[in-house]
């Protein structure tokens, strides 16, 4: 489970804008890039967090099965709102 988990993650963040916005700290030559990474990493440590406290309260109220269904309707209608603000 946690290699799975770790894949997912890390697909998931490669090319997205955390990413980006980490490169171009990085790139400024003022910066030390051990405060960008640790920065970094702090933070999306912090957001991982809330969404692990959030998945486990709700699953206390909601099962399983209805969280999945609602998450994937919320990637459909993300998908679908960033193909219609697109165009």
């Amino acid at each position: 489970m946690l290699s799975t988990v770790f894949l997912t993650v890390f697909i998931a963040e490669l090319g997205d804008k955390t990413q980006l916005a980490t490169l171009l700290f990085a790139s400024d030559r003022e910066v030390n890039p051990m405060v960008v990474f640790v920065g970094a990493s702090l933070a999306l440590i912090a957001a991982s967090a809330i969404g692990v406290l959030a998945g486990s309260a709700l699953a206390h109220y909601v099962s399983g099965k209805i969280l999945h269904y609602i998450a994937g309707v919320g990637f459909i209608l993300i998908g679908a709102y960033t193909l219609y603000s697109a165009s």
